[in-house]
C-alpha cells in the first residue's frame, strides 16, 4: 500500500502538524505501508481561476504543482490531508488544493482509495474540521476511516502525549487495515452513493461543455 499524506502548513515540516501526521504515517508504516509526504508551504498549488478547462481537457493549464500531486495521489492506495485550524477552517494552502480537486469531485476520480485526516490547533475546534476534510475525501471517492487532532495550547512539552501519540498510531494502523481487508462503512458507503448520483446528473446536465468529464463517466461509469 501507498500513502501519500498532504501537509497544508505555511511552516512545513517544522510545523505541529505535519509532526502529528507523521506518527500517523508511522502506524501506517508499521503495517507495511509505503509512505510519501507532500507539502504545500504556499505558492506550490495556485487559486482555481474557474477556467474550467479540467472539465473540458482534464487537466489545469495552471503552472505549479497540482497536477504532479494529483498524479501521485492517482497512483497512491491513500491519502491523509493535514491542516491547522485556521481561523475556524482549513488553511488556505489546503483550500487551494481543494478548490483545484473540483475535476476530481466531478469524477470522483479517487474511489477505491482510503484516508483519514489531521488538524492541529492552538485553541481548539478541531473535529468540525476534521469532519470537512473527510467529507471532501468521500466527496472524491476516498473511504476516510478517521481523524485525529491535538489542541496545543493544553500541551505543555514538546512531544506530544502518549494519548495523543496512540490514537495517531492507532488510525495509521486502521487507514492500512482497512485497505487492505477492502473494509466497506454504510454511512460512507451512502454517502459516496449519494454523491455519485449528484455528480451523474452534473456531468448528464453539462455534457456538451464538459466533455472530458462526460466521455470519463461514458467509459468509467458506463453513462449513456
Amino acid at each position: 500500500m501507498k500513502i501519500i499524506g498532504l501537509v497544508a502548513s505555511p511552516r512545513g515540516a517544522e510545523g505541529n502538524t505535519a509532526k502529528l501526521l507523521q506518527v500517523v504515517l508511522e502506524g501506517a508504516e508499521s503495517q507495511g505501508a509505503e509512505v510519501e509526504v507532500v507539502y504545500l508551504p504556499g505558492r506550490t498549488v495556485l487559486p482555481c481561476k474557474a477556467c474550467d478547462m479540467c472539465h473540458k481537457k482534464g487537466r489545469c493549464p495552471q503552472k505549479d504543482d497540482f497536477e504532479s500531486i494529483k498524479e501521485k495521489i492517482l497512483a497512491s492506495d491513500g491519502l491523509v490531508l493535514a491542516s491547522p485550524n485556521y481561523i475556524f477552517s482549513v488553511s488556505a494552502q489546503m483550500k487551494a488544493f481543494m478548490d483545484r480537486c473540483c475535476g476530481v469531485i466531478h469524477c470522483m476520480a479517487f474511489e477505491g482509495k482510503y484516508g483519514a485526516s489531521v488538524v492541529t490547533s492552538g485553541g481548539g475546534d478541531e473535529k468540525p474540521i476534521g469532519d470537512y476534510l473527510n467529507h471532501f475525501l468521500i466527496n472524491t471517492g476516498i473511504r476516510p476511516v478517521g481523524s485525529v487532532w491535538a489542541t496545543m495550547e493544553t500541551i505543555t512539552e514538546e512531544v506530544l502525549p502518549t494519548d495523543i501519540m496512540s490514537e495517531a498510531l492507532g488510525l495509521g494502523k486502521k487507514l492500512a487495515q482497512s485497505w487492505r481487508d477492502k473494509a466497506t462503512f454504510p454511512e460512507i458507503e451512502r454517502g459516496i452513493k449519494d454523491f455519485k448520483k449528484r455528480m451523474r446528473s452534473l456531468i448528464l446536465y453539462r455534457k456538451e461543455g464538459w466533455l472530458y468529464e462526460y466521455e470519463y463517466w461514458k467509459k468509467n461509469r458506463g453513462l449513456a
